[in-house]
């Protein structure tokens, strides 16, 4: 390099190493990771021009500054605030200004490389700092300072030294300063598939723009199988993308919204990922070793960003199967597995933290729910649920075999049936588990199932209200404690006591559900068998008045707060002008705003701020956490003054149509009393199983309150790199922790929260696993989606048709403001928390859900038409296409293609 003044007044320049000019050897200078760009660069690879502050000049700099004897022995933080507030002497920032001036002065990334970073037998990825989109030599020089403390991170010091607090020098620090590629496309790529070790074969991730997103896990990405010896894109899996992240400003990155004509196409074209596998084909032969390679892709030029050896093993590809404990070869083989209504409680893909808390509900909670709908006998619990590829099954077979003692299920067949999606071949299928066994053992279990029915029915709904004003209670006390200031022992305290009230609301909900279940099953047989041909899918068009439904009711009362917003214009001019994230922090800082905030939303907060989407799932933020969906579908509200029209519609129509009054007036007198009489029990027990479902979901906010807790002060003791690190914690560890039985470093393994992450991020990218199938499942098999243009077939879950535009929606923050009324909505599954949209559509379509799931009940109720369980609509289906939705027959054909 040349220096921008004479050498004697540059005496650190040497110090300071242009990548790729010379790198053999110099690993103590470099660092791994600067090592590594400068080895690809001499091998001729595409990767974006770079200079090196060396090892060298950091220790330089803290000889220069006297330093070196002040951190000796200090603790983490200190000597990260030591190194982050003394001035770079002048001589050794010069001469980094110069390098940056020699580089062109561009827009940079700046990384660290620590010594011990990225060998060969240890990756080090995202223990030290990397600071993106710089500009200015100032900013270059802030940022070499903040990786050089990055070294002292409590993060980097519980991977070397699993939390001992070692203050010894833990090496030293170089940092590459790199020209900033802005990308139109970016990802990963694996020369060996990471999870599953299938041979020859390169797995690729992408999303668009920068690959903070995949890191990060904010944006869908979409996954390709490359064929090693052939380049050959073999397996394809494209989604339906939202968001991307991209440069906003110094050092800033921002979530925004991918174009609309985009969304639905494969990020990169058959060519580049064969450019991009050839490429890493050269960078897996350079290094004789498996890689980790990160690059991107701006104007249709790669670059590789980084490479790493990949250090873990793959798993393997056998047939899986979701029993958790050994069983005899044909129960393996023969158990009936389905997801189908046990979605209704834990739904898709799900964390390793929000596995492990189903695990505890398997063993703690399942048998008492069972216990509370009249089952004597609870078997065996560990063979209640099963799990596969990041999802919860119900083992149907099992399931089936001990309600067989209970009188009204006693044939199997009846509670098979409803859990049997065409996904599943039961040709021949035989129950492994056999018969219930007759005799005194099954004459107790018919009494035990008649007592317990008996008080259910008497104290159903006074149990309801008491579950009300419990969770009322619950909800104010947690959100009004302050567990910053908690002891670590006061935390698994209220942890435990949350536990209890789960245990206690679930037990209580569940009998709702079951009764709700066996009324709308005994309907359907009744209008079958009493009304024939006349009597098919009645079931689903009678007009029942659930207008009480707690679900449905969130629709109206945020209509209300819309209403309540129109009448106070500073109010309503903030929730529509300012960003979402921002809304509530706005509103209560403003007179008008606070008044709109204490007089309309502490009210609605009060009875649905536990509701959110995947509500079984620790990690998802409730309504009460956070307000951004809730703000969103306020201003569409807004917007369409027709679509709020129809949320109060459902109220004020009649529920008796006059078909059903045609049809049931033709009954004799005795029978349609009884079907009337199954019809309210149907009506009572779906309003009570929403009020219960409230409680129970309550409990799951309030341990998510301390859950977090507990996170963000393991990220201050640099265990977690961030809080939302917690999806990757076991819910067991965090008990044991909170209860003072293990140390965080104990509970807490850095490496296990490493392989959790990767296994769930590769869960992520193949297809969802099937609803229903018999014995084990091959997670790979599915992963290649063919064009059909045929229609697709599912449930018919909501009466009636509709023809209109498609609207492909994936997340509800990011595109309520998107839909359009009349559109109909396609998504991969809906839970309670989709309801407010529900008041737009023309229409609704899911890749998966089954008859009695929340979606199909609301859908019902605000008479829209409902098909469930395409598997493949969000895949099928393009926002604009016009489709039409036949809700009796569980068609869906798509009549025109979107331009």
């Amino acid at each position: 390099m040349e220096s921008q003044s004479p050498t004697a007044e540059m005496p650190h320049r040497d110090a300071i190493v242009r990548l790729g000019e010379t790198s053999a050897g110099q690993a103590d200078l470099l660092g791994g990771k600067a090592l590594r760009l400068g080895e690809m660069i001499d091998a001729g690879l595409p990767v974006p021009p770079a200079f090196c502050v060396t090892t060298d000049l950091f220790r330089r700099f803290l000889e220069e500054t006297g330093l070196s004897a002040r951190i000796a022995g200090a603790e983490r933080r200190i000597v990260r605030e030591l190194i982050t507030s003394t001035p770079v002497p002048d001589a050794i920032a010069e001469a980094i200004r110069g390098a940056y001036r020699d580089l062109g002065s561009p827009c940079v990334a700046v990384r660290s490389s620590a010594s011990s970073e990225d060998s060969a037998a240890q990756s080090f990825a995202g223990q030290h700092d990397t600071l993106l989109n710089l500009t200015g030599e100032q900013a270059v020089l802030e940022a070499v300072r903040a990786c050089w403390a990055s070294l002292w991170s409590d993060r980097a010091g519980y991977y070397r030294d699993g939390g001992e607090g070692d203050t010894a020098l833990p090496g030293l620090m170089a940092v590459v300063v790199q020209e900033m590629v802005q990308p139109d496309v970016s990802g990963v790529l694996f020369t060996v598939d990471p999870v599953g070790g299938r041979p020859n074969r390169l797995v690729v991730e992408s999303c668009y723009g920068l690959g903070e997103g995949l890191v990060s896990g904010r944006v869908t990405s979409d996954f390709f199988v490359v064929d090693a010896s052939t380049l050959d894109v073999v397996e394809q899996l494209v989604n339906f993308k939202v968001t991307r992240y991209q440069a906003a400003g110094p050092g800033r990155v921002d979530l925004v919204k991918v174009p609309t004509d985009l969304r639905n196409l494969p990020s990169l074209t058959s060519d580049q990922l064969r450019e991009l596998a050839d490429t890493a084909l050269r960078v897996r032969k350079h290094y004789e070793s498996e890689q980790d390679i990160e690059w991107a892709i701006r104007d249709g030029e790669l670059y590789l960003l980084q490479t790493r050896p990949i250090t873990t093993n793959p798993t393997g590809t056998a047939p899986a199967s979701p029993y958790t404990t050994e069983q005899p070869d044909d129960v393996r083989q023969g158990t009936l597995w389905s997801r189908m209504d046990i979605g209704e409680i834990f739904v898709g893909l799900m964390t390793p933290l929000g596995l492990s808390f189903a695990r505890h509900h398997q063993e703690f909670t399942h048998g008492a729910c069972m216990q509370a709908c009249g089952v004597r006998d609870l078997g065996d619990w560990t063979r209640y649920m099963g799990y596969l590829q990041g999802h919860v099954y119900l083992n149907v077979s099992y399931t089936a075999h001990l309600l067989a003692q209970n009188p009204p299920t006693k044939n199997q067949d009846d509670f098979t049936n409803r859990f049997v999606s065409e996904d599943a071949d039961t040709t021949g299928y035989v129950n492994p588990f056999g018969d219930y066994p007759g005799g005194l053992q099954s004459l107790r279990s018919a009494l035990f199932w008649i007592r317990t029915t008996i008080r259910e029915l008497r104290t159903m709904k006074r149990r309801a209200e008491v579950m009300t004003d419990a969770r009322l209670r619950e909800f104010e006390r947690t959100r009004d404690l302050d567990v910053t200031r908690l002891t670590l022992r006061e935390l698994g305290f209220e942890l435990e006591r949350y536990i209890v009230n789960y245990h206690e609301m679930h037990v209580g909900y569940l009998p709702y559900y079951m009764n709700a279940f066996g009324a709308y099953e005994l309907m359907t047989e009744l209008c079958a068998k009493w009304l024939g041909e006349d009597g098919t899918n009645l079931q689903n068009r009678l007009k029942m008045d659930m207008s009480g439904l707690r679900t449905v009711m969130s629709a109206q009362e945020i209509h209300g707060l819309a209403q309540a917003a129109k009448r106070l214009p500073q109010a309503r001019r903030i929730i529509e002008e300012t960003p979402l994230a921002e809304v509530s922090e706005v509103l209560r800082a403003d007179p008008e705003g606070r008044r709109f905030w204490n007089q309309s939303m502490e009210p609605f907060l009060l009875i649905n701020g536990v509701r959110g989407s995947q509500e079984m799932e620790l990690t998802r933020p409730r309504w009460a956490d956070d307000q951004s969906y809730i703000f969103q579908m306020i201003r569409r509200y807004l917007a369409d003054d027709v679509a709020t029209d129809g949320i109060l519609q459902f109220v004020d129509r009649k529920h008796t149509s006059e078909e059903t009054t045609r049809l049931l007036s033709g009954l004799p007198r005795s029978k349609r009393a009884v079907l009337e009489r199954v019809i309210r029990l149907y009506v009572t027990c779906s309003e009570l199983r929403e009020v219960a479902r409230m409680a129970m979901t309550t409990s799951l906010w309030q341990m998510r309150k301390i859950i977090y807790e507990t996170g963000r002060r393991l990220q201050e003791q640099g265990l977690l790199h961030s809080v939302d690190e917690v999806a990757y914690l076991e819910f067991q560890d965090i008990r044991r922790y909170l209860r003072g039985d293990a140390s965080a470093r104990e509970a807490f393994s850095r490496e296990r929260i490493d392989e959790a992450q990767r296994v769930h991020e590769y869960r992520k990218r193949v297809p969802e696993p099937p609803m229903t199938f018999v014995g084990e499942y091959d997670i790979t098999r599915d992963l290649k989606v063919t064009a059909d243009d045929s229609g697709l077939n599912g449930l018919g879950t909501s009466p009636g048709q509709i023809v209109g535009r498609a609207r492909i929606i994936e997340d509800l923050v990011w595109q309520a403001d998107e839909f359009q009324v009349g559109e109909i909505l396609v998504t991969r599954y809906t839970d309670a928390s989709w309801t407010p949209l529900f008041a737009m559509a023309g229409g609704v379509v899911t890749d998966i859900g089954s008859m009695l799931s929340h979606s199909s009940i609301v859908a019902r109720e605000f008479g829209v038409p409902s098909v469930v369980n395409t598997k493949n609509a969000t895949q099928r289906i393009v926002t604009g296409d016009l489709i039409r939705v036949d809700g009796d027959t569980g068609v869906v054909e798509i009549l025109e293609t979107s331009a």
